[in-house]
């Protein structure tokens, strides 16, 4: 698959960023941590800009907490030292952060507002996952719930409380009740985007920072095109 966009140090999109931790809009196209492509992660990226902006001398540090798939764009955070990544790796284990996604699908839903609950099971082969109405082996539960939070000419948008976090999770849901997001052709939808992603966005983040423990709030914008300017 090729990508259109993919960030380099000079076009980080960096939401916030502090002694602990760094939150990033990630891009199209940007893989999160190093995988068998040997492309340049975003990871990298990151400590590139740190070491440059902080004329550091020896590694930077940066820990991966979490992870968004390649075609996907939106939040990602990243942790700065050693200890924020021990306390962010135990907040996302727990569940005990808020992650709101926006998705663009052509068909219409059976409900208008509805709570998604399937069993996933991962296909490493091919790198997909399978959702089953009931549980199977080997398979892992997995919740969401969506509403329509606008109707375009020819698509809807959808917001999604993600209440755990599978492996492809809201794709393949998405899919299972016949409702594939746009420019997903691994999980139904007929065509590809110019750009090689998909229309999901990691909408909003609610977490609590590992040293301050405040509660931080992080919003994304989408990607600029005719779909995602329409909805803003």
């Amino acid at each position: 698959m090729f990508y259109k966009v993919i960030s380099t140090r000079e076009n980080l999109q960096i939401l916030h960023e502090d002694n602990h931790i760094i939150v990033i809009n990630k891009r199209v196209g940007d893989i999160v941590q190093g995988d068998k492509t040997g492309d340049k992660p975003l990871s990298d990226v990151i400590k590139e800009y740190l070491k440059l902006k902080y004329n550091k001398p020896g590694d930077v540090f940066l820990g991966v907490v979490h992870r968004l798939d390649r075609p996907t764009t939106g939040i990602v955070i990243f942790a700065k030292t050693s200890k924020a990544l021990s306390r962010l790796n135990e907040t996302f284990k727990n569940r005990e952060t808020q992650k709101t996604y926006w998705a663009v699908i052509k068909n219409s839903p059976p409900k208008e507002k509805d709570t998604l609950v399937h069993f996933l099971k991962r296909n490493s082969k091919n790198n997909t996952s399978k959702a089953y109405s009931k549980e199977v082996p080997e398979s892992k539960k997995a919740s969401l719930t969506y509403q329509i939070i606008k109707k375009l000419d020819h698509y809807l948008v959808l917001e999604i409380d993600l209440h755990t976090g599978r492996h492809h999770q809201i794709r393949a849901q998405l899919q299972a009740i016949g409702c594939p997001i746009k420019g997903d052709l691994k999980y139904g939808f007929e065509r590809s985007n110019s750009d090689g992603g998909i229309h999901l966005h990691a909408r909003k983040l609610i977490v609590l920072h590992p040293v301050t423990k405040q509660i931080l709030t992080f919003i994304a914008e989408p990607p600029s095109d005719t779909i995602w300017n329409s909805i803003i």
